[in-house]
C-alpha cells in the first residue's frame, strides 16, 4: 500500500511502499479514503514527540481517518466489512497511522458513518472534534453562562465554540491578530477579546468557563468568578490555582460514543466541520507546512 510515513524523528515525511496491516483482536482494517492534519502529526514528523512514545519506524502519520472496513480481528463484535466507518487511530506505540491506503484501528476508537455524513467530513472529525467535547463536557456550561474559549482558531477551539454555543453559554472568542469578528462569530462566538488583553478586559466583570486551550492557564484563571470551572489540553492541575476554582486536565477521547455524539451533532446541524483545504496523499508535506503557518479551518486529506 502507497502510505505516508516518517523514517526518523525529524526525517521528511515521504511516500512509502508498506505492507498492509492486519488486525489484531479488537481491531479492524480499514480502506482509508479520508483524513486530516492534527496538531499531533506535526509534532510527530518534526520530531517533538521524541522519547514520549515508542515508534516502531517507518511511522505511518495520521491519526483521523473515514473509509470502509476491510477486514477485522478477532473479538471485533459491531463492525462488518463494508461498513462505512470512522474514528482515530490512537495506538500509544506510534508507527501505523492513517495516511496511507489501509490502516487499522481499536474498534472502541471507531463508530458507524451515520446516513447524512460524508466520509470526506467524517474522516476531519475524530481527534480535534472528540477534544473539544471532552473539553465542554468537563464544564458543563448552563445556558447564560459567560464562556471564554483561548485559543479559539485552533481546530479544537473551532469545535469547542459550535458545542459550547449549542448549550446556551454567551462564548468569548480570542482571535488571532489577523482573524476578524465575523469568522469566530460564524463559529458560535458572542464576543471577541483579544489575547493579550483578555486578563485585563474581563477580570472585572469575570467568566465562569475557561476552555484553556493556548496561552497562560494561571492568567486564564484569573479570571474566573468563585467557583469557576476551566478545562485544560495543556494541563493546569488544580493545586497551582490557590483559589476557588476548578480546573480539569483533559484528552481526546474517541470512544465509539463520543464519535457517534459528534457524528450526530454534524448530521443534525448543530456542529459544522469547517474544512479549509483538501490534498492529495501524495501532498501531504504541504498540507504539514501550511498547518503550521496556521489555518482557519481542518486540513483534509484524500486518499484515492
Amino acid at each position: 500500500m502507497k502510505a505516508m510515513a516518517i523514517d526518523g524523528f525529524g526525517a521528511p515525511p515521504s511516500l512509502h511502499d508498506l505492507p498492509v496491516p492486519e488486525p489484531g483482536e479488537g481491531e479492524v482494517l480499514v480502506r482509508v479514503r479520508a483524513s486530516s492534519v492534527n496538531g499531533l502529526d506535526v509534532a510527530v514528523a518534526c520530531g517533538s514527540r521524541s522519547g514520549m512514545s515508542e515508534p516502531h519506524f517507518p511511522v505511518v502519520l495520521g491519526r483521523d481517518f473515514a473509509g470502509t472496513v476491510e477486514a477485522a480481528g478477532p473479538d471485533v463484535r459491531s463492525l462488518l466489512p463494508g461498513d462505512a466507518v470512522f474514528g482515530v487511530v490512537a495506538e500509544t506505540m506510534l508507527g501505523d497511522g492513517a495516511f496511507a491506503e489501509y490502516a487499522k484501528a481499536a474498534e472502541a476508537h471507531t463508530a458507524r458513518v451515520p446516513a447524512g455524513l460524508d466520509l470526506a467530513t467524517a474522516g476531519a472529525l475524530g481527534l480535534a472534534g472528540s477534544a473539544a467535547l471532552a473539553a465542554i463536557d468537563a464544564v458543563a456550561p448552563l445556558a447564560g453562562e459567560r464562556l471564554l474559549i483561548s485559543g479559539t482558531t485552533a481546530d479544537v477551539g473551532r469545535f469547542a465554540a459550535q458545542l459550547a454555543e449549542a448549550s446556551g453559554a454567551y462564548v468569548v472568542a480570542t482571535p488571532r491578530p489577523d482573524e476578524d469578528d465575523a469568522y469566530l462569530r460564524d463559529l458560535g462566538a458572542r464576543d471577541t477579546v483579544d489575547r493579550p488583553l483578555v486578563v485585563v478586559a474581563l477580570r472585572g466583570s469575570g467568566v465562569h468557563v475557561v476552555v484553556h486551550l493556548a496561552g497562560d492557564g494561571l492568567e486564564l484563571a484569573d479570571i474566573l468568578v468563585p467557583g469557576g470551572r476551566m478545562a485544560s489540553t495543556p494541563g493546569l492541575p488544580g493545586d497551582q490555582l490557590g483559589r476557588a476554582v476548578q480546573a480539569t486536565p483533559v484528552l481526546a477521547l474517541p470512544s465509539t460514543q463520543i464519535l457517534g455524539r459528534l457524528a450526530a451533532d454534524v448530521v443534525d446541524g448543530q456542529l459544522t466541520v469547517p474544512v479549509q483545504r483538501t490534498y492529495a496523499l501524495a501532498d501531504v508535506p504541504r498540507a504539514l507546512a501550511d498547518f503550521k503557518a496556521g489555518t482557519r479551518g481542518k486540513l483534509a486529506i484524500s486518499v484515492a
